[in-house]
């Protein structure tokens, strides 16, 4: 599973996160989760989902499928990041976000 091992390396770098510190809080010892990095292993679903609230992701993202079923989507990787950096945001700020968002669609769909 090389496609996960890459996903949780990605996943934790974004969010500041070593691979200790991701193991630790999933529960897990950092040799047993080494081996989920390094694709020597696959987890059980209950550990896959314990890492993925640790990476405030889901399953299909880590496995590397998109929400229409296909592996790679490059939207779907974008959305992800947009919604785990949202988190970190107050209720003011996720309104100015809103307001960009509908700007810069309305924007887009002018100038089509």
């Amino acid at each position: 599973m090389q496609v996960l091992g890459q996903k949780l390396r990605s996943r934790a770098k974004e969010l500041g996160l070593s691979n200790a510190e991701v193991a630790r809080r999933a529960g897990l010892s950092e040799r047993r989760y080494g081996f989920y990095v390094t694709g020597d292993r696959e987890p059980d679903l209950s550990t896959l989902l314990r890492i993925c609230k640790v990476l405030a992701s889901t399953p299909n993202s880590l496995l590397g499928i998109s929400e229409d079923g296909k592996e790679g989507s490059n939207r779907a990787a974008i959305l992800e990041r947009l919604r785990a950096a949202t988190r970190a945001l107050s209720e003011h700020d996720l309104q100015i976000v809103a307001i960009q968002a509908e700007a810069l669609a309305a924007h887009r769909g002018r100038s089509k």
